[in-house]
């Protein structure tokens, strides 16, 4: 009958599926164990690798931000958000530190560069200036052409004595100076400063009053001829005619403490801590013959820390200014 091969098919059908059921319940009941332990499997490593791969977002930011700071951009900050931890960031903080000083050097830089063209462009407009008068100016006497010489020497004077204070302070700041340390008398040579500035405070009948014992320090002697003469200079430039200067020495518990006051103009107590900076002047309405380029106790400062001394100074406006230098002991002194 027509139904037979439909009945045949039917129970061959529940045949096969009788017995290769379990086959099959088992191949898929495998494949969901193996999908599940996959994903039980993934899970696991997210949560292991989740650290690493916060490291490296912070690698990433690091390594931009190294880019961007070899390119000159010092505001860089690298944030992460949450601290890093351990050696990374360790390494966080100080590339941030890093380029927090950087920025300050640059601005440091960018100052001095300014300053350098100030204090140089400022002798070469007056040169410029009276060079052209004399050349154009018809009918000038003999005394006007000579008050114009006088002056085109004074600003090529100093011009010069600008590049080298500028060569002396960086010679100095690059410890590839020559620095001679040999123990000699400070008295003999504070006397033989003195002395060598004498034109100087004889045109302005200051009195030097000098009260020198005998001392003997440890130090390079020509580096501290610099530092007496720059700083003699200064306390004679801004005493007035008929004015003091006290020049003394002596010993102290850790060694000798030099003193060198004047009765002058002295310093506004907003600018003494700025005073040993350079190109810094506290009165800026000193005219072009006293004024210095700011270089000297810029110098003198360097000098004293090579040294391993200390330098300082009080001043009260009217009154005058003391600069106080103190100096190892010999044999205690610490170069840098």
């Amino acid at each position: 009958t027509v139904g037979q091969p439909f009945a045949m098919q039917d129970k061959q059908l529940a045949l096969f599926i009788q017995s290769e059921a379990p086959g099959l319940y088992n191949h898929y009941g495998r494949q969901m164990i193996i999908q599940i332990a996959s994903l039980v499997v993934m899970f696991l490593l997210i949560l292991c690798f989740r650290p690493w791969r916060q490291d490296m977002r912070g690698w990433v930011q690091i390594l931009d931000a190294i880019r961007r700071i070899a390119k000159g951009d010092f505001k860089v900050v690298i944030g992460t958000g949450k601290p890093l931890p351990g050696q990374l960031g360790q390494l966080v903080n100080s590339l941030n530190d890093m380029a927090v000083e950087l920025d300050v050097m640059e601005q440091m830089r960018q100052t001095f560069i300014s300053n350098v063209s100030h204090e140089i462009q400022s002798p070469l407009t007056s040169i410029r200036g009276f060079a052209q008068a004399l050349q154009q100016e018809e009918g000038l006497g003999l005394d006007q052409r000579k008050h114009y010489y006088t002056i085109i020497e004074t600003e090529s004077a100093r011009l010069s004595k600008l590049s080298d204070n500028l060569l002396k302070l960086t010679s100095l700041e690059s410890d590839k100076h020559p620095f001679e340390i040999k123990r000699y008398r400070l008295d003999k040579q504070l006397r033989s400063m003195i002395l060598a500035c004498e034109p100087q405070w004889v045109e302005k009948d200051i009195l030097m009053d000098v009260d020198l014992g005998e001392i003997n320090i440890t130090a390079d002697e020509d580096l501290m001829s610099q530092v007496w003469m720059n700083m003699l200079s200064n306390s004679i430039k801004f005493t007035p005619e008929g004015g003091t200067i006290t020049i003394e020495a002596e010993y102290a518990e850790d060694g000798a403490v030099i003193r060198i006051s004047d009765n002058g103009t002295g310093i506004a107590q907003e600018d003494l801590p700025y005073i040993f900076e350079r190109f810094f002047k506290g009165d800026k309405s000193r005219n072009r013959q006293t004024s210095g380029s700011g270089l000297g106790l810029s110098i003198v400062k360097r000098i004293i820390d090579m040294h391993g001394g200390e330098v300082s100074v009080s001043s009260t406006c009217g009154i005058g200014t003391t600069f106080t230098v103190k100096l190892p002991a010999p044999g205690k002194s610490s170069p840098a």
